[in-house]
């Protein structure tokens, strides 16, 4: 194993209670010049691609100040200190949809951006038990239960936009949870540019 590249310093300047920045200076080989690096550091979250009992697919939509605009996303959140992604699979979908956990399924645990992100990704496939009443949702979030086909359309129209949510859903298929092929996208991007 090769000691290079070589943290040299790291320093850690806190943001806000759910976001930090990480710089760490980087001497890729001996005697060469160091370079700075900056990530943003953040708690673990998770992402749940859910099957409820008559084949359906709960999705949220809510406003994302990043992108000054509202987006369709599978249910979602941050793993509270303490808590384990499992079980904040659970408390996220009852949280945002209304739906308890019949049985749980890990799908992985990814990095969402090796670039500029510090933090790891759970990724699970849900099947749910019946809804007992109307989830009291966060504000400003709405719920909507979608079909394989459906959920395929507002991929390919750009309302659902989430890169590491269509990768969780791509998990789900290959793990055989889900049937991709119900999701029916054709390809209208054309040949591929040099």
């Amino acid at each position: 194993m090769t000691d290079w590249p070589k943290i040299k310093s790291r320093r850690t300047i806190d943001i806000s209670q759910w976001m930090k920045v990480i710089e760490r200076e980087v001497e890729f080989a001996p005697g060469g010049k160091s370079e700075l690096y900056h990530a943003v550091g953040q708690q673990d979250y998770i992402a749940i691609v859910a099957l409820t009992p008559d084949g359906r697919i709960p999705i949220v939509r809510q406003y994302r100040p990043a992108l000054e605009q509202f987006t369709w996303e599978l249910p979602a959140g941050m793993v509270d200190k303490g808590e384990t992604a499992a079980d904040c699979c659970r408390r996220e979908l009852m949280e945002e949809t209304g739906f308890p956990v019949r049985s749980l399924h890990a799908l992985g645990s990814y990095a969402p951006c090796t670039a500029r992100l510090s933090n790891r990704v759970h990724s699970f496939f849900v099947a749910t038990a019946a809804r007992a009443e109307a989830p009291a949702t966060e504000a400003g979030i709405e719920l909507r239960l979608v079909t394989p086909a459906d959920l395929g359309a507002l991929i390919q129209s750009g309302d659902f936009i989430l890169q590491l949510h269509i990768g969780a859903i791509l998990l789900a298929g290959l793990a055989g949870h889900i049937n991709l092929a119900a999701f029916q996208l054709s390809d209208r991007s054309g040949p591929a540019k040099p």
